[in-house]
């Protein structure tokens, strides 16, 4: 019942979103979602940083998104902490700007164990209290049988976490 009211309120609430693999070849690919969110740009930023709030727990090597953290500066690290004292370097921050983007590269996922490197990139655009955030993720490189074949996938991964941030960011609780 409680996964139902916030999907209620996504609906009510996110105006427009739209996600798609924009391109895919054997050597690349891009995924890009977009949404237009009810609240203003520093707040999403800001909810970008906690991605321990978002991120889903299936989608982290720990099984819990409680270790994930994201440094907003430029070298800052989008980690996970794991058992045992191990960790988890997804991506390092290139760009950022508060209430107007945030750019990280790396690999995430199983992307990490080929020859693929990737830049994860959300740019924020408010206009009377909305933001319109857009995500798009550009990967490049090597991995047997071609990137292409992964990219739905990656699509797939992305917007469920896309989708998560939405509902944090305008409900204060992610699904």
């Amino acid at each position: 019942m409680k996964h139902l009211l916030i999907a209620v309120a996504l609906a009510l609430t996110a105006t427009t979103a739209h996600a798609e693999v924009v391109d895919a070849q054997p050597g690349g690919f891009e995924v890009k979602r977009t949404a237009v969110l009810n609240a203003p740009a520093d707040r999403v930023y800001a909810a970008l940083a906690q991605p321990s709030q978002w991120w889903s727990k299936d989608h982290t090597w720990s099984g819990s998104s409680a270790g994930l953290s994201l440094a907003p500066m430029a070298g800052g690290c989008f980690c996970e902490k794991l058992p045992n004292g191990g960790s988890v370097m997804h991506m390092t921050v290139v760009y950022a700007q508060p209430g107007r983007g945030l750019r990280l590269f790396g690999a995430l996922g199983p992307l990490q164990m080929s020859g693929a490197a990737g830049h994860l990139g959300w740019t924020l655009s408010e206009t009377d209290g909305k933001t319109t955030l857009t995500q798009t993720y550009d990967v490049g490189g090597y991995m047997k049988g071609g990137l292409d074949k992964i990219a739905p996938a990656v699509d797939q991964v992305l917007s469920e976490q896309f989708d998560r941030l939405t509902a944090y960011v305008e409900t204060g609780k992610a699904p």
